[in-house]
């Protein structure tokens, strides 16, 4: 809900729960007064600085509890990445959604207008097709949903909207038409798959215009036993953080003479 905008609302929840339920700090206290006390629980799928500070700021002692590996997807999910040009991208996705068969795919863009571009062009193309994405009134976000959990539509082309907070089961597929800025939405995407106990794909489509994010998804895909695509691996931008400054062998002692 944060990610999505609603920070100032999440936040006037909280300013609003009374505080006279809060458990005291001081145990004896806690065991004079033999009160019912007030916990409070935050989920998120990761650990962004803006979740870190609400948990600082509104929990008492706050303590981290996380299932799985942090920065980790689930084993549940196989994870592929393929490097390609921007031209390249249409026929590629064509070939994932013929073999699809009856099962269900997001198919993840980064932008509205690209979302309802894809989806017009795939429903010419005779896909079962929906949108979803922030330029939608509620009503219609719901006609959508709906009618892809039904599989009146077993495509959803989508922006982050549905990359977060939105429960759709049983999607086979998940497909990153465009790579998403940053490792931690990555991780929300594909997590649209492989839920409840069952296996799913998440399939990634990498430009070189994705840089700025080799080094993360690298990391990830390493950390979760995927392949990583061979472009992937030796590019220079995979092998040092965005920001950090690679550490230089030293300089040959060299002798200057003057005269």
């Amino acid at each position: 809900m944060i990610d999505m905008g609603f920070e100032p609302q999440v936040m006037g929840v909280l300013d609003a729960m009374p505080s006279s339920n809060l458990k005291p700090e001081n145990e004896d206290e806690e065991l004079d007064e033999k009160r019912i006390y007030r916990t409070t629980y935050m989920f998120s799928a990761t650990m962004p600085p803006a979740v870190e500070r609400l948990a600082r700021k509104y929990l008492r002692n706050p303590v981290v509890v996380t299932i799985g590996t942090a920065g980790k997807a689930t084993d549940l999910i196989s994870q592929h990445v393929i490097m390609m040009k921007e031209s390249e991208k249409s026929y590629k996705l064509h070939r994932l959604l013929d073999e699809l068969n009856d099962k269900t795919a997001i198919v993840f863009v980064n932008t509205k207008k690209n979302a309802d571009f894809l989806a017009k062009n795939l429903d010419k193309e005779g896909y079962r097709v929906t949108t979803l994405h922030g330029g939608k009134s509620q009503e219609q976000r719901e006609i959508s949903l709906e009618g892809f959990r039904t599989k009146r539509y077993n495509v959803l082309v989508a922006t982050d909207v549905a990359g977060r907070g939105i429960d759709i089961p049983d999607v086979a597929h998940v497909i990153n038409y465009d790579m998403p800025g940053n490792i931690e939405m990555y991780t929300h995407r594909i997590g649209r798959t492989g839920r409840a106990g069952k296996t799913g794909v998440a399939t990634t489509f990498l430009t070189l215009q994705d840089s700025d994010v080799f080094y993360d998804l690298k990391q990830m895909l390493i950390q979760s036993n995927s392949p990583v695509p061979p472009e992937l691996a030796r590019h220079e931008a995979s092998k040092f953080k965005p920001g950090s400054i690679p550490d230089r062998p030293p300089r040959r002692n060299d002798t200057v003479f003057a005269h």
